[in-house]
Formats: C-alpha cells, sequence, structure tokens
C-alpha cells in the first residue's frame, strides 16, 4: 500500500437494522478490516452481554462471506462495495485531497466540466458551487478587479457575477453606487 495514506482507511458507525437497537462499527485500517457491536437490549438475558469485535486481513475479508453479508444488512451494500475496493488496494485519492487542493485543480477546468464534475458526488457539487472556486475563476478571467466589482460579487455571489454579462453588471454596479450616495446623503 501506498505508504503516505493514513492508517484509519474508512470508519463508519451506526445502527442495526429496525427493530434491533444494536451499534456496530466497521473500520478498515491498512492491514485490516476491524467489525464491532454492542449489544443494546431490555431484554435481562442480553444485558450481560459485552461487545465483540472481529478482526480480519484484507486477504480472509475478500473471502469470508458472513462478515461481508453483516456489512451489507447494517451499512448497505454501497459501503461493502467500497470496503471491497479498499482491501482489494484500489483507492480513491482523489477523494483524499483537500478542499483547497481540490478548488485550484477545479479552477483549470473547463465550465462544461465543473458542470459535469458537480454531478459526481456531493463533496464536489458543494466545491463546484462554492465562492471560493468562482472567485478564482472571475479573478483569473478579469484583468482588473475594481473594488466596486468586489463589493457587488460579495453581494450578490461570485458564480452569479461570472454569469452576469457586462451591461448588467454595469447596471448592478450603478445600482449599488446611487444606494450606497443615497445612504450617504440620508444621514445626518
Amino acid at each position: 500500500m501506498a505508504s503516505w495514506l493514513p492508517e484509519t482507511l474508512f470508519e463508519i458507525v451506526g445502527q442495526g437494522p429496525a427493530p434491533s437497537k444494536d451499534y456496530y462499527q466497521l473500520l478498515s485500517i491498512q492491514s485490516q478490516v476491524i467489525f464491532r457491536w454492542w449489544k443494546i437490549s431490555l431484554r435481562s438475558e442480553y444485558r450481560s452481554t459485552k461487545p465483540g469485535e472481529t478482526k480480519e486481513t484484507h486477504e480472509d475479508f475478500l473471502e469470508k462471506s458472513h462478515l461481508q453479508v453483516q456489512i451489507a444488512l447494517i451499512f448497505g451494500s454501497r459501503i461493502l462495495d467500497y470496503v471491497f475496493n479498499l482491501c482489494e488496494g484500489k483507492f480513491d485519492f482523489l477523494e483524499r485531497l483537500s478542499d483547497s487542493l481540490l478548488l485550484n485543480i477545479i479552477s483549470y477546468l473547463d465550465l462544461e466540466d465543473i458542470a459535469r464534475l458537480s454531478q459526481t458526488s456531493r463533496r464536489f457539487a458543494k466545491l463546484c458551487t462554492s465562492d471560493e472556486l468562482w472567485e478564482q475563476i472571475v479573478r483569473s478571467s478579469c484583468d482588473h478587479i475594481t473594488p466596486d466589482m468586489q463589493a457587488l460579487a460579495q453581494d450578490m455571489g461570485w458564480r452569479q457575477m461570472y454569469f452576469t454579462n457586462k451591461l448588467q453588471l454595469q447596471r448592478h454596479l450603478r445600482k449599488r453606487k446611487q444606494r450606497q450616495g443615497s445612504q450617504r446623503s440620508s444621514q445626518p
């Protein structure tokens, strides 16, 4: 495995399917898959039940169907597939990058590519519509941004400003200046 990966590759916690109140944790580390459970019951025969834990190497996990069935029931098939990929050494390195680095990379994409990327996951949808990204895009596409333009972008959002044509932008700037002028004149 890549040595720069963190020790914990993936962790999820959750409650078993109804009517169970049991609590579960799935942890995938570089060498093992760890499955923990806590039985929660009002019945007297289960009150003294202690928490349990199963540890398996990635190779054993890929071959054992019992633990896979448990994970699929509790966390769903998507989580099972993701842990399977981790055990096979298929890492999603792009998802592990920081938001600031991803924003920097995304800012070099074409608009169509940004639109497509925003549809791949919630995280990318949030990044592709963020003001930080659109501020970078506006700044890279404009020669000079005046303080008025910057203040307008703070009001309306950098993305909206990018897609506003020049005539509309000039009209917005005039209205903003007029409002500021009328506010100053009304103050004693």
